[in-house]
């Protein structure tokens, strides 16, 4: 593998992260496990172990685990590990367009420091 495939197997792991964080939210939102909050953490392990949602989201943990090794057996690891602050932009972005979370300008300013920080790590890193 190229390093350039590194880097796009890299954004690949982070976009899979940004989506299971995404599939986790949604499964804890359902509203049996709502209603299993109400009554303790006791409550919620069963019905979140039945749900779909949060096994796709665990999914998408492990793979991007298991396909994050071969990346570090390529990149730096001080290229790499930066990319990892990229899911916090893209979750930001889910959240706000998938699942109707609220913008505020602390938000967009703090995406925005996410990204300038990953671009000041890129342009160094070369």
């Amino acid at each position: 593998m190229s390093q350039f495939g590194a880097l796009g197997l890299a954004l690949f792991c982070v976009c899979l992260t940004a989506l299971a964080q995404v599939l986790l939210k949604m499964g804890m939102s359902t509203p049996v496990i709502q209603q299993a909050l109400a009554q303790g953490l006791r409550a919620v392990i069963w019905p979140a172990l039945c749900s779909p949602l949060i096994w796709g989201g665990m999914a998408c943990f492990g793979a991007s685990a298991g396909l994050w090794l071969l990346v570090l057996g390529k990149l730096e690891v001080s290229m790499a590990y930066p990319l990892i602050s990229l899911g916090v932009v893209l979750t930001t972005l889910a959240g706000i367009f998938l699942l109707g979370e609220s913008v505020s300008v602390y938000k967009i300013v703090g995406v925005a420091l996410v990204v300038a920080g990953v671009l000041v790590l890129a342009m160094k890193a070369q």
